[in-house]
């Protein structure tokens, strides 16, 4: 959907075959509120009458992200909408490292749900990652949520032009157990300073979001690397008295692609997103809500029902640059199969 407001237009634009989708970013909240609220406040999924007694459940807990993060923020709203709703009598957010140990978790039977980036997802569904348990093609997708931004953030004056000039330098590149770790690195293969196929070498960190900033702040590396949605709120405080920059990684997104599955999308940060930081493009990806596929049929489909009828509820108040999280495009979970009940369920709504 377009983002009516001057100054927010949509920067879509067509790419070289087979390139990615362009996307600017725009704001998704007012449209939420007013018209996809609005317009579907009365449906109800077949077998989910209103989330009945039948359909609730006594606990789910979501897992989130680090403090300072999207991940969190999305899944403290998501618990309160579960017990608002009526979809659990009592709902709470995790605070995790991100993307790999959620699923991790999730496998184990330590959350309900959990957030995801769609191409550690797919890997982990796939059996071809190191992080997540044998186990991890029982997760099941309840829908595509909403873009991630991978960051590349340096210090304003650390000349710093390309990700080339990381070679030789200090990087944190996300938290063990974040899916941050696995894109970062993805793109840093893509740029020869990282795996096998190294044309230059650069000392990689394993440091989550705040742990990452503290640390380029005061020059213990030279850059740093996070996937959120915008603006990531630990990165904009940070922004405030430390001048730091955004490294375009737009030109890394066709041997991404060549490599791997099409997660990758141009996406658009726009300028005035963080204080005096400039419009840059970048990398983005999906991220999936996931499941237990054991998870029961009616839980699945009341959960489906909020996603599609209380989208504005999940939407944190600073959010700016929100995709997804609308019936068009929850049903495309990037590789990841549906829970048996969340197909029916879109499969009613869409006819």
């Amino acid at each position: 959907m377009r983002d009516a407001r001057p100054g927010r237009a949509d920067a879509r634009a067509a790419g070289p075959a087979p390139g990615p989708r362009d996307v600017s970013g725009p704001s998704r909240r007012q449209v939420l509120r007013a018209g996809l609220a609005t317009g579907l406040a009365g449906f109800v999924l077949p077998g989910a009458a209103a989330c009945t007694p039948a359909a609730r459940t006594d606990a789910i807990t979501v897992a989130g992200g680090e403090s300072g993060g999207f991940y969190l923020e999305f899944a403290t709203l998501l618990a309160t909408s579960l017990t608002r709703r009526a979809v659990a009598r009592t709902a709470s957010a995790v605070q995790t490292q991100g993307s790999l140990e959620n699923i991790d978790r999730l496998v184990r039977g330590e959350v309900t749900l959990g957030i995801a980036l769609a191409d550690s997802a797919a890997d982990s569904v796939a059996g071809r990652s190191a992080s997540a348990a044998p186990s991890s093609a029982s997760i099941r997708a309840l829908g595509k949520v909403y873009e991630n931004y991978l960051h590349c953030l340096v210090r304003a004056d650390s000349g710093i032009g390309a990700v080339a000039d990381l070679a030789g330098r200090t990087v944190g590149v996300g938290g063990q157990r974040s899916g941050t770790s696995l894109t970062a690195r993805r793109i840093l293969e893509a740029a020869g300073l990282s795996g096998a196929d190294r044309q230059a070498g650069l000392t990689e960190l394993p440091l989550g979001l705040n742990q990452g900033v503290a640390a380029l702040r005061d020059g213990r590396v030279e850059g740093l690397f996070w996937s959120g949605g915008l603006p990531t709120a630990a990165i904009t405080a940070a922004a405030k008295d430390t001048k730091l920059r955004l490294v375009d990684l737009s030109a890394l997104i066709a041997p991404l692609r060549a490599r791997y599955q099409g997660f990758y999308d141009r996406v658009l940060i726009q300028a005035g997103t963080y204080p005096g930081m400039p419009a840059t493009w970048t990398v983005g990806v999906a991220n999936v809500l996931l499941c237990r596929a054991d998870m029961g049929a009616d839980v699945a489909r009341s959960i489906v029902e909020l996603l599609l009828t209380r989208a504005s509820e999940l939407v944190p108040a600073s959010s700016l640059g929100v995709q997804f999280l609308s019936p068009e495009t929850l049903i495309n979970t990037a590789g990841v199969p549906l829970h048996p009940a969340a197909e029916d369920a879109y499969r009613a709504f869409h006819g």
